[in-house]
């Protein structure tokens, strides 16, 4: 899929967008428009998620619905920070030649950069949550 026409996009916003929203798919609706398939794929589980943790917080650690729907959450997260990382360590030729065609490639310096450690941080947080809660309500249902 290419960008949509008109002015290339930027490499350090597409990280820091995919950083602060890219669990719901934000960074794909930049990049490619509100059209994109692939954004609106992001949108489902990271809203089961966040009902998981909203149900969590009201019910309690019993409610099996909740520890069935939180770890999307995770990993929607995870993923979203992923993408961050990817985003943010990519070329800039190969930045410009994917997302900004025709244009000569522009310096990004460190804002991108930035962003992919802070994801790499975020990231790691929210995946290695995600399996220290999933297998310990999974050991939790296997023993009890």
């Amino acid at each position: 899929m290419s960008p949509p026409p008109g002015r290339g996009r930027s490499k350090t916003l597409a990280t820091w967008i995919a950083l602060a929203g890219g669990a719901l798919g934000l960074h794909r609706f930049y990049l490619y428009g509100a059209g994109d398939r692939w954004g609106w794929l992001y949108v489902p589980p990271t809203l089961l998620g966040l009902w998981g943790a909203w149900r969590l917080r009201d019910l309690g650690q019993d409610d099996r619905l909740a520890w069935a729907l939180l770890p999307l959450l995770g990993l929607s997260l995870s993923a979203a920070m992923l993408t961050a990382i990817v985003y943010g360590l990519t070329s800039d030729e190969r930045w410009a030649a994917r997302h900004a065609p025709g244009q000569p490639p522009q310096a990004t310096r460190w804002g991108p950069v930035l962003g992919a450690m802070l994801a790499l941080l975020l990231g790691g947080i929210a995946l290695m949550s995600t399996i220290a809660f999933g297998f310990q309500k999974l050991f939790e249902s296997l023993l009890g």
